[in-house]
């Protein structure tokens, strides 16, 4: 490496202090940050030690970085996307892509023409033991994908206890079980099966005080051959991650609770466990951050592609979509068909 990467972070706020940290902590980067707040960015870049901090985004990317990692709320993402791109910064962009379709083509083209590297923050791609799952059952080691099923939840009070105050509880703002949170495990299940194709969905604000976006999250997914089935809340207790996949010679599934994978091959059997954890709170996005460099200076292909997150981000309006129609087929006790 000839020198350090100029990278500078939009927005830093908790995710985008959490991206400023982890960048650091590889060693590799000099860093700048970009914040409206006057408060929150002097705070974070005397906390950090950054010496270059902005109020204005004009300004910062006018200073010629070799990345930008956006982290305002989502519906800004692509419009700022493209003005970095039209500046010639590679970029890491956090999930969702963005709120809506609009701006996506023209980012896209931009990205092409001035040959840039462009991750989408996905984080899960860079857990080792999901990237190990997804190794094993490509390389066929279970035999062809026939079904898979997720099941998630958190107490998202507890873990996010700013909640009602910030971009969720707003869908226009990426607010929502379903971009938020679900949004992820619909990533990683694109990752490991192939893209959804076809979906329905249920979703419902059932518990959480202070919002009327949805807290629970029902859908079912097509992914070619591969039936699917992702259930999601934000007020259970236990944080759980489950994610398995079933295929014709054996099943596996991802704990992401456990930092484990872990597999099965006859029926009846024992599981074999792949535990690699646990795993400090920023490792993720430290390999994140060091995948995203190793794109920059040695070509490697980012985690997620812009293109990988444009058919989530389709998915995601899907099921929102989906959830509002509130398409139902009704069983009448006393309709019976005969056979």
């Amino acid at each position: 490496m000839s020198h350090r990467k100029s990278i500078l972070i939009v927005g830093v706020g908790s995710i985008g202090e959490r991206h400023l940290r982890c960048f650091l902590s590889t060693g590799r980067v000099e860093v700048s940050l970009c914040e409206m707040n006057p408060v929150l960015r002097e705070r974070i870049a005397q906390q950090y030690e950054v010496k270059k901090a902005y109020a204005s985004f004009e300004k910062a990317i006018a200073t010629r970085p070799d990345a930008v990692v956006i982290c305002t709320p989502a519906q800004l993402h692509v419009a700022l996307a493209l003005a970095a791109a039209k500046a010639g910064a590679h970029q890491l962009i956090e999930k969702p892509l963005g709120t809506k379709l609009d701006g996506v083509a023209a980012l896209q083209a931009e990205i092409e023409r001035r040959n840039l590297t462009v991750a989408v923050g996905y984080v899960y791609r860079a857990h080792p033991a999901l990237a190990a799952m997804r190794e094993a059952i490509a390389g066929g080691r279970f035999g062809e994908p026939v079904q898979i099923v997720a099941t998630c939840g958190q107490h998202f009070p507890f873990y996010r206890p700013a909640y009602r105050e910030t971009y969720y509880r707003d869908r226009a703002t990426g607010g929502g079980a379903v971009q938020d949170a679900l949004t992820h495990i619909l990533n990683a299940g694109e990752w490991l099966v192939g893209p959804v194709e076809k979906l329905t969905a249920d979703a419902g604000h059932q518990v959480l005080e202070g919002v009327e976006v949805e807290d629970t999250v029902h859908v079912l997914t097509r992914h070619g051959g591969v039936m699917g089935c992702f259930s999601l809340n934000q007020h259970q207790s236990p944080n759980e991650v489950t994610i398995t996949v079933i295929c014709r010679s054996g099943t596996a599934r991802f704990e992401y609770h456990r930092c484990r994978w872990r597999w099965m091959m006859q029926p009846g059997g024992e599981w074999t466990d792949e535990v690699v954890g646990p795993l400090e709170r920023d490792a993720l996005f430290t390999r994140q951050a060091q995948a995203f460099l190793d794109a920059i200076e040695g070509g490697y292909p980012p985690l997620c592609t812009v293109e990988e997150a444009i058919q989530t981000l389709r998915v995601n309006l899907g099921i929102l979509e989906a959830a509002e129609r509130h398409v139902w087929q009704a069983i009448k006790e006393n309709e019976v068909a005969n056979v």
